[in-house]
């Protein structure tokens, strides 16, 4: 284990701001997590994990502590009936090449949630989810260091309080657990219509008829790729803010205030409001803020990106702006999808 000392950590978020590491370390190893939290505990030092950074957000204060970047690689493969296949990936694998080789291997499951960026490690911890698939839907067990035991453990995925873009490892366990693999259940099936709406819509605008996995996956592609940035090239950490739930009575006021509400309603008569169109509507659309050198993304308002601020204190100020106008045209109050930290 070689650690480094005094690390900008704004190379360590794809939205490319933050503070100063007062130490950091690469693990690529499961046993060097232990040797990691001893050395931390013995200098009284805080100790956080993280991956690629993609859903990271450093405040300028920094970190005190021992931040350990994971890069814990592993690819196992367990078929169990010919129908039925278990994978099992490092943590510190990157999610799409994961997500690709599942499905070149013909395997469905993943495939909806191509092109998102970040690890595998980093999955369960936000529920990651697009085109009507969550990845708890696959999840079967989560391998993780516990550092209130201080050895590794396997957690059933029942067990992990999955719910809309989050999970136990960001709520009630926060820092508890360094997530160093996860299995996921995979299937050999016959894909079948319909899909979700704008996938559906992108299928029907391409005449296809026959679907794999492959298919879907090339679909997801384009479709991501001429809607979203690539945060490897622009400074960004993906949607900014998780779609509101409103409740029936909260739906029937906005749908009568508002006839072009776009919602996505659920059984029990509460809905899922497009936190997109509702940034359109307050006018976040393709703007730059020259005051914070923020802007949103031309094609997804939802996408914060860092034309050139210089730190963390600009993003949340922009950040501010967005909810008060949110909040006084619709009353409605949004949530931050990036984590800020520590």
């Amino acid at each position: 284990m070689y650690v480094l000392d005094n690390v900008p950590l704004s190379g360590f978020s794809t939205m490319r701001l933050g503070g100063i590491a007062a130490h950091l370390c690469e693990i690529t190893e499961r046993s060097q997590i232990a040797e990691a939290v001893s050395w931390a505990t013995e200098r009284q030092l805080p100790i956080i994990m993280i991956g690629e950074g993609s859903n990271i957000i450093w405040r300028d204060e920094g970190f005190p502590g021992l931040v350990l970047v994971n890069k814990i690689l592993r690819y196992e493969v367990f078929d169990e009936d010919g129908t039925n296949v278990y994978v099992t990936a490092g943590g510190g694998e990157n999610w799409d090449d994961i997500v690709g080789r599942t499905v070149k291997a013909g395997l469905s499951g993943l495939e909806e949630l191509s092109l998102i960026p970040g690890t595998v490690g980093a999955t369960p911890v936000q529920n990651v989810g697009a085109y009507g698939r969550e990845v708890k839907d696959t999840i079967t067990t989560v391998e993780a260091f516990d550092t209130h035991q201080g050895t590794l453990i396997t957690i059933p995925g029942s067990d992990c309080e999955f719910d809309y873009r989050t999970s136990r490892f960001k709520t009630s366990d926060r820092g508890r657990f360094f997530i160093t693999a996860v299995t996921y259940h995979l299937m050999r099936n016959t894909i079948k219509q319909p899909f979700y709406d704008s996938l559906q819509r992108y299928f029907n605008e391409h005449g296809t008829k026959e679907f794999t996995p492959q298919v879907i996956r090339d679909a997801v592609i384009d479709i991501r790729s001429t809607k979203l940035p690539d945060p490897k090239i622009i400074a960004n950490n993906g949607s900014f803010f998780q779609n509101p739930v409103v409740s029936a009575g909260q739906l029937a006021q906005l749908s009568a205030d508002f006839p072009d509400l776009v919602y996505w309603q659920k059984p029990d008569g509460s809905a899922k409001i497009s936190a997109a169109w509702l940034l359109e509507k307050t006018g976040y659309k393709d703007f730059h803020d020259e005051q914070t050198g923020m802007a949103t993304w031309p094609k997804q308002p939802l996408v914060f990106v860092n034309e050139n601020a210089n730190q963390t204190a600009d993003l949340l100020a922009f950040k501010q702006k967005v909810l008060d106008a949110v909040q006084e045209k619709f009353n409605i109050t949004l949530n931050q999808e990036p984590e800020l930290l520590p």
